[in-house]
């Protein structure tokens, strides 16, 4: 009973151990009249299947960017690296530039009206305008 209890013990704090997943919200800067946007619309961005936007990424291989394209397109960080591959050598798209974390994103996407990027919610300031948030 004392090693069940133990267990379940050190169970729960490695639980508690690992990070929450963090709320993703995709942005753009104030001057950009967008208000809201839907998932299935943001994916065209950053798949490169409109030019509506100039979309801005994360690093590759982060967290975030793992988790917001398995949200917003259902696509893992090698799917998306192959269709890029395909879009880049065909010359039908140029890939998303990557910038190394959420402020270096925003920073980006404040600066340029036609940008749109994703950061952790928490990252969000008067800067940018959220027009959708993934659960």
């Amino acid at each position: 009973m004392k090693k069940l209890i133990s267990t379940l013990m050190l169970s729960a704090l490695a639980a508690a151990a690992l990070p929450a997943s963090a709320e993703i919200v995709v942005i753009v800067s104030k001057q950009n009249p967008a208000t809201r946007m839907f998932s299935e619309q943001a994916s065209q961005f950053f798949l490169g299947k409109s030019n509506l936007f100039t979309p801005v990424d994360q690093a590759d291989g982060s967290a975030i960017r793992n988790e917001f394209y398995k949200k917003v397109a259902d696509k893992d960080a090698a799917q998306v690296k192959a269709l890029w591959s395909k879009l880049v050598f065909t010359g039908k798209a140029t890939p998303p530039k990557e910038y190394p974390n959420s402020a270096d994103v925003k920073k980006a996407v404040a600066a340029d009206p036609k940008a749109i990027g994703y950061i952790d919610k928490s990252a969000v300031d008067d800067t940018v305008k959220v027009i959708l948030t993934l659960p």
